[in-house]
């Protein structure tokens, strides 16, 4: 019931959110049907003489579950702000269908039939919507490869594909479906959670809405005068939602002209520039120990310092330093350090 409750205000949540988007909206109707579906085990576990309506309801949702999913990472792949015709006709047979089955053989009064047809269909008709969503993934895997959505939307696909079968074996394992329902439901919560803490949005707020080049061109070269004038960069504390309003600009724009206009995320635009002036520092202060090199620049770790540098640079500091210690060796591209990040 925990996880009934859960979902259910995450769902409500993710629906009346400022400015949600369909994907946003359809996984709120994808939490909230599994948690429909929760709800209905946990009650019927505890109070067999549930009415059999509430029982209805929870195998309807049970229904919905594969086109809520299928229809969350359709919404993810097409950025747009309504539904295809083809979608729209999609949904359209499905509530009818729904509607016509709950009018003509409610589940009260056609148990057995229920049973022996209706139920095995929800299931292979929830298994074929958990395929076509998987083939939908792994056609797109190489733009969503690129997308800050990929760890929800695999999360998302992988706990409905594991409820499922959990569902489908039910009869071997019994009620314990339950709680690996709302061990979906807390999962999916947890994940949300930290996606906003660190300033990201569940699914990408600003799909299909691009902002023009020309102006995103002029925003980021502001953000870089920024920089370059007040170093931030060098604040090892700084978040997505401080330098936005540094900027004064909202956080999801500035999250936009990265990802979407700059090909790069907040930490890996600090990581260039934090690398630039760990470069500076090595050349003009070769003395200074590494550690002190790392925490000038911003960055909070020596293991995190030697990553990035290496990652980008093909070498370790002390390599670096070693190179540009000797005439010569570094001249090749004296110009390497000024180039630009946007």
């Amino acid at each position: 019931m925990l996880g009934a409750f859960n979902g259910l205000g995450l769902a409500l949540y993710l629906w009346f959110r400022a400015a949600a988007t369909p994907t946003q909206r359809w996984l709120a109707l994808l939490v909230l049907m599994v948690s429909m579906r929760t709800g209905k085990s946990a009650v019927f576990y505890f109070w067999p003489d549930t009415p059999r309506t509430f029982l209805h309801i929870g195998l309807v949702a049970c229904f919905l579950i594969g086109p809520c999913l299928f229809f969350l990472i359709r919404a993810h792949q097409s950025g747009l702000v309504r539904l295809a015709r083809i979608d729209r006709w999609h949904i359209a047979v499905l509530v009818l269908l729904v509607a016509g089955v709950s009018f003509n053989f409610p589940y009260g009064s056609h148990t057995p039939l229920w049973r022996s047809l209706i139920i095995p269909c929800i299931m292979y008709s929830w298994l074929a919507y958990l395929g076509l969503a998987s083939v939908l993934l792994y056609l797109d895997r190489a733009r969503l490869s690129e997308s800050s959505a990929k760890p929800l939307l695999l999360a998302s696909t992988a706990g409905v594909w594991v409820i499922w079968l959990a569902y489908f074996t039910s009869g071997y394992t019994s009620y314990i479906v339950g709680a690996l329902c709302f061990t979906f439901v807390l999962g999916q919560s947890l994940v949300i959670y930290l996606r906003m803490r660190s300033g990201q949005a569940p699914i990408e707020p600003y799909q299909g809405r691009r902002i023009p080049q020309i102006e995103a061109a002029a925003q980021l070269q502001t953000l870089a005068d920024l920089m370059a004038r007040e170093r931030l960069h060098l604040d090892p504390a700084l978040t997505l939602p401080r330098l936005a309003r540094r900027l004064g600009m909202p956080q999801v724009r500035l999250s936009q002209l990265l990802n979407d206009n700059n090909q790069t995320s907040l930490k890996q635009y600090l990581t260039q520039l934090r690398v630039g002036e760990a470069k500076t520092l090595l050349r003009q202060e070769p003395g200074k120990p590494l550690e002190a090199v790392a925490e000038a620049a911003g960055f909070q770790s020596m293991s995190t310092f030697y990553a990035a540098f290496k990652k980008l640079e093909g070498i370790t500091p002390a390599a670096f330093r070693q190179r540009v210690a000797t005439p010569g060796i570094d001249s090749r591209n004296p110009g390497s350090d000024s180039k630009s990040l946007i």
